[in-house]
C-alpha cells in the first residue's frame, strides 16, 4: 500500500493525530551507542512497537490519524477496529525513517499536507504523541505557522517542556527525591549518588559493591534495559583493584557511559511475591493541571531489568502497598503539575524484602501500561481493576515457529481469543513484533486462576 496515496475521509468530527516517536524520546542515548549495528537494531525494534500503540485509541470515537514509522496491514487494523467498534483510522508513514520521526514528518510535504487537511474547515487539530520531545514541538510550531489551531492535550507547553527530560531522567528524579524527602517521607530511593565519567564511577561502584555485596549502575536515560547494570554478589572480583578494573571494562564497552551522568545505587533485593517486586502507579495530568489516577499494577521485569509487561488487579498487591504508592504518586503529580508538565506519567517502585518501598524512576510520557489501561477500560469498564485480572506480555518468544504471520497465529489461538459475550480471553497486540519472533498479548479474565489457564492454553496452542 502506498502510504501517500490516501483517499480523504468524509469529516464528521475532529481528528486526533498521533505521532509514534519512541526512538526520538531517547535519541541522545541511541545516538551515543558505540556499535552501529546495535544502534540500528534498537531503532528497528522501536519501529516494531508502533502497532501496540494503536490500542491507545481503544476508547476513542474520533477519527484517528496515526503517524507511524512503518506500515500496518489491513488485516491487523481490521482486527483492531472490530474489537473496539472503531470506524475511522488511517496510517501515515513518512517517506524515510531516520529514527527521529518528527523531523521525517517535517521533511515530508505530503504528510504535512495530510495533517493540514485533517484539520478541515475548522482549522483545528488535536495532536498527541508517545512523548513530548523538542522535535515534536517543532511539528506543532510548523502546523501553527500554517494557520492551524493545534490542541496538545497530552503535552506541556513549550516553556514547560524541560519537565519531560528532567523528571524522566535518573538524575532528575533523584534530585527531586532529595528535595522532597522531608515533605513526603514515603518518597524514598535506594541509597546512591550521581557522578560524571567512568573513572570516578568505577571507583565509587567498586567500593559500594564490596561493602554491600552488589551495586546498580545506570546511565541518565537508557532504554529497554540498556544503560543499566545490575551487579549481584559473585558477578565481580572480591578485591578492590580487580573489581574497579572489571567495572571500568564494562563501562568502556559503550560510549554513552562517558557522555551522560552516571547514577550508582545500592542493590535492593526485592520481594517477588507482591506485584512481582515492582509495583507501579500511573497518572494523567490534564491541561487544567488536574491529576487523575489511572491504575496501579505490578511490572513484569526480567533479571536484567528489562520491562516485559504488567499485571493489573486488586489481587496484585495488598491495599496497604497500593495506598502508599498512590499517595506518593499524587504528591509527585502535584509537583509535576505545578512545574507545568501535562500528559501521562508513571512512577516505578521496587518492594524490598524488608517491606520498604523505593522509587526507581518516573517515565514522563505514555508507558508500556497506558495502552493496556485504555484497552481494559473499553472492554471491561472503568472498574476493571475490581472485576478483572489482566496481564500483558510484550515479548513472548515464538522462535520455534518458522514463518509466523498474524493470520496463522490468529487461527491457532481462535479458541482463546477475547469474546465480548463472556468478557474474557486473549487480545493479540502486534503484528510487527512477529517479525522478531515475539508475540505480544493481553489476557483478560475474571481472576488470576482463569488468566493463567488461558495463558497455559496459549502456550499449548503455539507449540510447533
Amino acid at each position: 500500500m502506498d502510504s501517500h496515496a490516501l483517499v480523504p475521509l468524509e469529516k464528521k468530527h475532529e481528528t486526533i493525530v498521533y505521532i509514534f516517536n519512541m526512538s526520538e524520546d531517547v535519541w541522545p542515548f541511541i545516538s551515543a551507542m558505540s556499535d552501529t549495528r546495535s544502534r540500528l537494531l534498537e531503532i528497528e525494534e522501536n519501529i516494531y512497537l508502533a502497532d501496540l500503540r494503536l490500542f491507545m485509541f481503544a476508547n476513542e470515537d474520533s477519527d484517528i490519524l496515526f503517524v507511524s514509522p512503518t506500515e500496518m496491514s489491513d488485516t491487523f487494523t481490521t482486527y483492531f477496529k472490530s474489537l473496539f467498534g472503531i470506524k475511522q483510522i488511517r496510517i501515515l508513514v513518512p517517506k524515510k525513517h531516520s529514527g527521529v520521526i518528527s523531523n521525517d514528518v517535517l521533511e515530508d510535504e505530503i504528510i504535512m499536507m495530510e495533517l493540514v487537511k485533517a484539520a478541515n474547515s475548522s482549522r483545528r487539530l488535536t495532536v498527541t504523541s508517545y512523548a513530548t520531545t523538542l522535535q515534536f514541538l517543532d511539528v506543532i510550531r510548523e502546523l501553527r505557522k500554517r494557520s492551524i489551531t493545534v490542541y496538545t492535550p497530552e503535552a506541556p507547553e513549550e516553556e514547560d517542556a524541560w519537565t519531560v527530560n528532567f523528571y524522566g531522567s535518573k538524575s532528575g528524579i533523584r534530585q527531586f527525591a532529595q528535595q522532597s524527602g522531608n515533605i513526603e517521607p514515603d518518597f524514598q530511593m535506594a541509597n546512591g549518588l550521581i557522578c560524571v565519567g567512568i573513572d570516578d564511577a568505577s571507583k565509587i561502584a567498586a567500593n559500594k559493591y564490596l561493602k554491600e555485596h552488589g551495586v546498580v549502575i545506570k546511565t541518565n536515560k537508557g532504554h529497554a534495559g540498556m544503560g543499566l547494570l545490575l551487579l549481584r554478589q559473585g558477578d565481580l572480583p572480591e578485591n578492590y583493584i580487580d573489581c574497579e578494573k572489571a567495572i571500568k571494562k564494562l563501562l568502556k564497552k559503550e560510549s554513552y557511559w562517558d557522555k551522560f551522568p552516571i547514577i550508582i545505587e545500592s542493590f535492593i533485593v526485592v520481594n517477588p511475591t507482591i506485584a512481582g517486586g515492582f509495583p507501579n502507579v500511573e497518572f494523567k495530568i490534564a491541561k487544567s493541571g488536574r491529576a487523575e489516577l489511572l491504575f496501579v499494577c505490578g511490572m513484569r521485569m526480567s533479571l536484567s531489568g528489562v520491562f516485559g509487561g504488567i499485571e493489573i488487579s486488586d489481587e496484585v498487591m495488598p491495599e496497604r502497598i497500593a495506598t502508599q504508592i498512590v499517595d506518593t504518586g499524587f504528591f509527585i503529580a502535584e509537583q509535576y503539575a505545578q512545574a507545568g508538565y501535562r500528559g501521562y506519567f508513571d512512577v516505578d517502585f521496587m518492594l524490598a524484602k524488608n517491606g520498604q518501598l523505593y522509587i526507581t524512576e518516573s517515565n514522563v510520557r505514555s508507558t508500556g501500561g497506558t495502552f493496556v489501561y485504555t484497552l481494559a477500560v473499553k472492554l471491561a469498564g472503568r472498574d476493571f481493576m475490581h472485576t478483572n485480572y489482566i496481564f500483558s506480555n510484550n515479548g513472548y518468544s515464538i522462535s520455534h515457529l518458522a514463518h509466523p504471520t498474524f493470520t496463522s497465529i490468529y487461527e491457532r489461538l481462535q479458541p482463546i481469543l477475547f469474546q465480548k459475550s463472556i468478557g474474557e480471553g486473549l487480545v493479540m497486540m502486534s503484528e510487527n513484533l512477529l517479525l522478531m519472533r515475539k508475540f505480544a498479548y493481553v489476557i483478560m479474565a475474571k481472576n488470576k486462576k482463569r488468566a493463567l489457564e488461558i495463558e497455559a492454553r496459549m502456550v499449548e496452542l503455539l507449540k510447533g
